[in-house]
């Protein structure tokens, strides 16, 4: 069953962007191409280069490109946080503003959810190896390390938690509570959408990395701090205080039940 209705927005694309005045134009263009793309939502975490000008510039040149700016450098999850809350898509997902993931794969990555299998679905870059520039192995570790944590703590086979692709049924992540800060969303969004239940699928998607020197942000310092974050919002943070108000089941997560009955 698909959850197509007669909604005006299907998906919501949230782009977070912090000085990425060199990709910003190309990302949302390619965003823009998206068949189910009905807006586009971007939030300058008040850059310091011109990528705040460019997006008022690409929202005058298309109506479904919205933007959103920060008064102060808040991080990636405050971005996001301000982000899902303009959303009105049945879907929403998430796309950093750099070059690493492929917009055109964003159609892969929606279709469980299209098709009435998932609620919420993960693109992983080490499900089934596809296309990957070849970067920091510690970078790999780490990663590896903390979902392995993660998947320890919520008991949800996951292979890549820190993926930037993860989309949700739309009322999922708008009745989210999302409290960390930093880079601290991957963990938090997993934990709490483990204590639904619902239906979680992943797919394969590539990954174009940048190195340092290109822009890349996150760091050691990110990795030792998702260690607090599993532990908080798997054992300190109950299913209520997740959500306000918690989302209704969806096609996906009711059939499951059916079945069991």
């Amino acid at each position: 069953m698909s959850i197509i209705t007669e909604d005006p927005i299907l998906l919501s694309i949230v782009v977070p962007a912090y000085n990425e005045e060199a990709t910003l134009h190309e990302i949302v263009e390619r965003l823009l191409a998206v068949p189910e793309a009905g807006e586009i939502v971007v939030v300058d975490d008040c850059s310091t280069d011109g990528t705040g000008t460019l997006a008022d510039q690409l929202a005058t040149e298309n109506s479904r490109v919205k933007v959103v700016h920060h008064a102060v450098n808040a991080g990636k999850t405050a971005a996001l946080k301000t982000g899902f809350a303009r959303t009105t898509g049945q879907i929403v997902i998430v796309q950093d503003a750099d070059l690493e993931y492929d917009p055109a794969e964003i159609c892969e990555v929606i279709a469980p959810i299209l098709e009435g299998h998932a609620d919420v679905v993960y693109g992983s870059r080490f499900l089934v190896r596809k296309a990957a520039r070849v970067l920091y192995f510690y970078h790999y570790l780490a990663n590896k390390f903390l979902t392995f944590l993660s998947n320890l703590c919520t008991n949800v086979n996951m292979t890549d938690v820190e993926t930037c692709y993860k989309a949700f049924r739309g009322e999922i992540i708008r009745n989210m509570v999302i409290t960390s800060s930093g880079f601290g969303f991957e963990i938090e969004v997993t934990a709490k959408i483990a204590k639904l239940g619902i239906a979680i699928y992943e797919v394969p998607i590539s990954y174009h990395g940048r190195t340092y020197e290109q822009g890349k942000k996150i760091g050691m310092s990110d990795g030792i701090v998702a260690l607090w974050y599993i532990f908080r919002f798997n054992f300190l943070c109950s299913l209520k205080k997740s959500f306000n108000p918690l989302p209704q089941a969806g096609s996906a997560h009711r059939a499951a039940r059916h079945k069991k009955h």
